[in-house]
């Protein structure tokens, strides 16, 4: 069976995960904030599993004209939940309102989860009994926008930004997703040399790492559609020894994590071995000014400080000097700092190649981008 397959992923970055979703096989259309494909059960194990840069991966299950809430009831109550909901499931209904008639968004969820009970009460013949609930999650999402309304089920349970190598982090964490996301944008190949001069919990490397050796970033975690009867065990477990056979645990690295703070140094050591990556990177305490290098065609990645804290900014604005003077040599590396400082090109001392907005949680940035010399093909 086949069915529609929605990506949710943050602002700007939805063409990396319409790359990503095309490269494990499957057409997609690119929409604010989703991508959406078909697939079967496999492909929504893979989704999960795969996706770097998206958020979540949901189910759609019907979508329709909703402008009282009669429609609302009578058309959820039409579905055929039997094929999604088990007898005992736990089913919550959350929601969102955009632009639509039906605005308040706890009379739409409460409409919506009586009209699936009462179907799935005459479907299991329940009769007047209560459901239980008791068994696994089949999170709801009603979403109306514009009066038009689309169900979804949610199959990943905890976003996908939750790698589960994350032991520690610092006082303003990058997502995962993020992360890998500035990865991608970059030339960087697993045959040049990696650096995050600002590595703090270490998320950047890590993630460097995950798309250096082609593991997928939701091998070392679980997805609450892995308890679902109508994808089932088997399905999943095809999904995870696909995983394994794919990853390239010989390809050689050379990724390095610097920071300023020891402390953050030593989390980002704890983060790395729980990720099984211990070996990979290598981690020192420095500040970037005392960044040297002899190795060529490598590649910098950087989420420094923006300096928004007041009393920072002036600090922050003389460190993005030393680096743009600490840089200045390396004219085969190629450079990416994102920042949302926008006196980061005059500090640096250099207008980048190419600028790309980006949403760091709700901070708008731009990453910039200073590409060096291409390597020679035998590179």
């Amino acid at each position: 069976m086949k069915y529609k397959i929605i990506a949710t992923a943050p602002m700007g970055i939805e063409a990396i995960v319409a790359k990503e979703v095309r490269e494990l096989g499957y057409d997609c259309i690119v929409d604010n904030g989703k991508i959406i494909f078909e697939g079967d059960a496999l492909a929504i194990c893979r989704a999960n599993l795969w996706l770097r840069t998206a958020d979540r991966i949901k189910i759609q299950v019907a979508e329709f004209t909703a402008k009282t809430f009669d429609e609302l009831f009578e058309q959820t109550k039409a579905i055929d939940w039997q094929s999604f909901i088990p007898e005992n499931a736990n089913f919550p209904v959350i929601g969102k309102s955009v632009k639509s008639v039906l605005a308040s968004v706890p009379d739409c969820q409460r409409i919506v989860k009586k009209a699936i009970a009462e179907k799935l009460k005459a479907q299991y013949q329940k009769g007047s009994e209560w459901l239980e609930e008791t068994g696994p999650e089949y999170k709801v999402e009603i979403s109306l926008l514009k009066d038009r309304a689309m169900i979804t089920l949610d199959s990943s349970g905890i976003g996908l930004h939750k790698r589960g190598y994350r032991v520690g982090q610092g006082e303003a964490p990058l997502k995962e997703t993020l992360a890998a996301a500035l990865i991608l944008l970059t030339n960087w190949t697993p045959d040049r040399p990696f650096v995050d001069p600002f590595t703090g919990s270490g998320t950047i490397p890590i993630e460097a790492a995950l798309i250096g050796q082609n593991i997928a970033p939701g091998f070392n975690r679980g997805f609450v559609s892995e308890e679902w009867e109508w994808i089932g065990k088997e399905v999943w477990d095809k999904a995870r020894l696909e995983v394994e056979e794919k990853a390239n645990y010989d390809q050689p690295l050379s990724i390095y994590g610097y920071d300023l703070d020891h402390r953050m140094i030593e989390i980002a050591k704890t983060n790395t071995e729980e990720a099984g990556l211990a070996d990979i990177i290598q981690y020192k305490q420095m500040q970037v000014k005392d960044f040297t290098t002899k190795e060529e065609y490598g590649v910098i990645v950087g989420n420094p400080p923006y300096g928004e804290r007041l009393g920072e900014k002036q600090a922050v604005e003389n460190m993005y000097r030393d680096m743009g003077k600490t840089f200045a040599g390396l004219d085969t590396w190629s450079i990416y700092i994102l920042t949302s400082n926008e006196q980061f090109e005059e500090c640096y001392g250099k207008k980048a190649t190419k600028k790309r907005k980006l949403f760091n949680g709700f901070i708008k940035t731009d990453y910039y981008q200073y590409w060096g010399k291409r390597p020679p093909r035998n590179k």
